[in-house]
C-alpha cells in the first residue's frame, strides 16, 4: 500500500508540474521589439467598422496600446489620459488605437461614458495581442498593459510596459512622438 501511495504522489507531482509548465509557457510568445515592423491586423472598432492597420501605415504615426479591460480603474485612468492629451498627440501627426478583449458594444459604452474620441478595437479572441506578443501578468491571469509607438513607416520605435502606471504610457508615447518628428 505504501508503494502505491508513493507512486500516486509521484504521478500527481508530475501532472502538476506538467500543468504548471504548460500554463507558464502559454504566456511566452514571440514579442515585438523596438525596430521591428508592426504586424498588420484587422479588428472591428467600437462602431462595428473594420479597422485595417495597412490603411494607416504611411499616413500617421501610431500609438497602439493594449489594456486589460474597459471601465476598470487603471484602464479608465489610462484611456482618459490619452483622451486628455489627444490634441497634443494629433499635433505630432499621430493617432491613438486602444485594444482589449472587450466587445464592440462594451467599447462603445466605454467610449461614450468617458468621451473617448479615438479608436477602440475589439480583440475578443486576443489574436492581435498574441500577434504583438503582449505578455500577461500575475501568472497569466491579467492581460498586460503595453503601449507601442509606431512611426509612419510602420517601424516600432518605442515600447512601454507597465501594469501599475497607466498614465506614464501617455507620457512615454508623447516623448517618443516628439523624437520621431525631429528626425522626419
Amino acid at each position: 500500500m505504501q508503494h502505491f501511495f508513493c507512486l500516486f504522489r509521484s504521478m500527481m507531482r508530475l501532472i502538476i508540474t506538467l500543468f504548471l509548465s504548460a500554463f507558464m509557457l502559454k504566456g511566452i510568445k514571440a514579442q515585438i521589439k523596438v525596430g521591428d515592423a508592426m504586424p498588420h491586423f484587422e479588428l472591428n472598432d467600437q462602431n462595428g467598422e473594420l479597422f485595417n492597420s495597412k490603411k494607416v501605415i504611411g499616413k500617421k504615426n501610431l500609438i497602439v496600446y493594449f489594456y486589460p479591460k474597459d471601465d476598470t480603474p487603471g484602464c479608465t485612468k489610462e484611456a482618459c489620459t490619452f483622451r486628455d492629451y489627444s490634441a497634443e498627440i494629433e499635433k505630432e501627426d499621430a493617432m491613438i488605437i486602444g485594444i482589449s478583449s472587450d466587445s464592440e458594444e462594451d467599447h462603445k459604452k466605454f467610449a461614450a461614458k468617458y468621451q473617448l474620441s479615438y479608436i477602440l478595437l475589439a480583440d475578443i479572441e486576443n489574436k492581435v495581442r498574441d500577434l504583438f506578443g503582449v505578455p500577461t501578468n500575475f501568472l497569466g491571469l491579467i492581460p498586460g498593459r503595453v503601449t507601442y509607438v509606431v512611426d509612419k513607416s510602420g517601424k516600432v520605435r518605442h515600447i512601454y510596459n507597465s501594469q501599475t502606471n497607466p498614465t506614464k504610457h501617455v507620457e512615454e508615447s508623447l516623448k517618443t512622438l516628439k523624437e520621431i518628428n525631429k528626425t522626419q
